[in-house]
């Protein structure tokens, strides 16, 4: 008794009027050129069912002389026939999305904000003051025990111009600037120096505007090979702009640690530590590293307001868990370097002491000879220079 074998269901498949099956246009697998897709159970995918007709009576066969762009025909459904489909335009790699730098807001930067000589003030203070003494010893001591309402008015004002002017006034340093803000809102900057008047309604922030110089703790990086570093960097810097270095990040000091963290990270990391191969370039130049350093720095503290000068690495060391295998290697470079110049050294010794004596016509050799007399001086050249390098070394 045979098995009874189960019969697939018939996929039923709707057309859009592009003539593209509207399965094709929400399918999620992918689509081989053979018009199936990649599921379970591998369908065909049907031809579409040809259009009806216009009601214009029974047909009995086959309309002769028609045109052949006619629409009389069943619409071509997808190519079923197993044959490659045409290959489109090579899709172009990912590299991924450029690098964006840190948001710069051009209306927040730094002017000047309002403030006064302090002497000015201090004449006005001084001013109102005395007119509120003038104005009492006018009236007597019967009048100034009982003032009049206007003079109650005129001794107030004198009061509060007194206190405004004298409460607004501060010392400027320098290598110091004031930030203004009134309700939130940035209102200038004041590096003026010695006895300055500010309104005392405005928040005032001070800021060291001094060239300073930061030097990191170890940071921890690679190399292009992959070594583990450590790393010390030397940052001088100021603060160029004062709006952006208070009002744009939380903490400018904060933000420059971070930034020489990554930028010294990421410098690192496109050079070997040691070129052992070769002469090529490594992170040993510290002139070139350093200038690199320095641009990327400059170009990610600049939107906050901070002018980076200079970053150096002052210290570029292996970590210590490498630092073993490295130095072993580095004695190796160093030990085959050294062989190298050596062998160099004596081939070109034994090759100018057999031209000299061919030449000068001292010795007739065959060619067995020459290389009898090549070997022998070889060794004995390079057994000398190494007995004179073990000496030297003792």
């Amino acid at each position: 008794m045979t098995e009874r074998q189960k019969r697939p269901l018939p996929v039923r498949v709707r057309w859009h009027t592009d003539g593209i099956p509207m399965d094709d246009l929400f399918r999620a697998e992918p689509v081989h050129p053979t018009g199936t897709t990649t599921t379970a159970a591998t369908t065909t995918a049907a031809p579409r069912p040809p259009k009806p007709g216009p009601k214009t009576g029974p047909k009995t066969g086959p309309k002769t002389g028609s045109k052949p762009g006619s629409k009389t025909g069943p619409k071509p459904g997808p190519d079923t026939t197993g044959k490659p489909a045409t290959p489109a335009t090579a899709p172009v790699p990912h590299t991924g999305r450029p690098r964006r730098p840190p948001p710069d807001e051009p209306e927040l930067t730094e002017r000047p904000g309002p403030a006064l000589p302090g002497w000015s003030a201090v004449l006005v203070g001084l001013t109102a003051l005395g007119s509120a003494a003038a104005l009492l010893w006018r009236g007597g001591p019967r009048r100034a025990a009982h003032p009049a309402l206007w003079e109650w008015g005129v001794l107030a004002g004198c009061a509060v111009v007194a206190v405004v002017a004298f409460g607004g006034l501060t010392r400027g340093r320098t290598g110091s600037a004031w930030l203004l803000t009134l309700f939130g809102r940035y209102r200038g900057s004041v590096r003026r120096t010695g006895l300055v008047w500010i309104s005392p309604f405005v928040l005032r922030r001070r800021i060291d505007v001094r060239l300073r110089h930061w030097r990191s703790e170890p940071i921890a990086a690679v190399d292009a090979e992959g070594a583990a570093l450590r790393v010390v960097v030397l940052v001088v810097w100021s603060v160029r702009d004062t709006a952006r270095a208070l009002l744009t990040v939380d903490d400018h000091l904060d933000y420059l640690r971070e930034q020489v963290e990554a930028a010294t990270v990421r410098v690192l990391s496109q050079l070997p530590a040691d070129a052992f191969r070769g002469d090529g370039p490594s992170l040993r130049d510290a002139e070139a590293v350093g200038d690199r350093l320095t641009r990327l720095l400059a170009a990610e503290c600049r939107p906050v307001g901070v002018a980076v000068f200079s970053a150096q690495p002052t210290r570029i060391e292996y970590a210590p868990e490498v630092a073993a295998a490295m130095q072993r290697r580095q004695i190796a470079a160093l030990d085959a370097k050294h062989r190298d110049s050596v062998l160099t050294g004596v081939i070109d010794a034994v090759d100018d002491t057999v031209t000299r004596l061919t030449t000068r016509g001292l010795v007739d050799l065959d060619d067995f000879e020459r290389q009898a007399l090549v070997k022998d001086l070889t060794v004995a050249f390079y057994t000398r220079r190494g007995g004179l390098s073990d000496q030297s070394q003792e």
